[in-house]
């Protein structure tokens, strides 16, 4: 995993920070989503469920599909804060992720926006509590996300 390392007031204001956004998962996810959409507009169609041609953005979002797509997001957020002290346990779960999103044509340079997303959508949820010191904590905690998840863009499933 990325040699970024989180310090002990990190882990401990990303820990606070998410237990005010966790309390309501689907606005959140759906704030990062929206901001993401904004941002790389292609990307809506990569969410095409049993054949639903989405015509908008707005549909996307609202199909129970998609919010079924935020709640694992968030799922997933949570099990890397509940995990600050053991990240590397979630290694080989997130690099399979990467794989899983690689081959539905995710781009890798997408996850800067994705990130972008998540900081935005952090913002609007913590107001005055999202400092310069949140926005580190929670660009480090992402940054060893996804080197974890780009693993899946190198690595073919046996490891190789």
């Amino acid at each position: 995993m990325e040699n970024v390392q989180l310090s002990e007031p990190q882990k401990e204001l990303i820990r606070d920070t998410w237990q005010i956004v966790n309390q309501d998962q689907i606005h959140h996810g759906t704030v990062l989503f929206t901001r993401l959409f904004e941002l790389e507009p292609e990307l809506v169609f990569l969410f095409q469920y049993n054949s639903a041609n989405f015509s908008s953005v707005q549909e996307c979002l609202n199909s129970s599909e998609f919010t079924e797509h935020i709640r694992k997001v968030m799922t997933v957020i949570d099990a890397a804060v509940r995990s600050l002290d053991s990240l590397l346990s979630l290694e080989e779960y997130l690099t399979g992720l990467g794989r899983k999103h690689r081959a539905t044509g995710v781009k890798l340079e997408s996850f800067n926006t994705v990130g972008e997303s998540l900081l935005y959508a952090l913002e609007s949820g913590l107001g005055d509590m999202f400092t310069s010191d949140t926005r580190d904590a929670w660009s480090r905690l992402y940054t060893i996300v996804v080197s974890a998840m780009s693993k899946g863009w190198w690595r073919d499933p046996e490891g190789q």
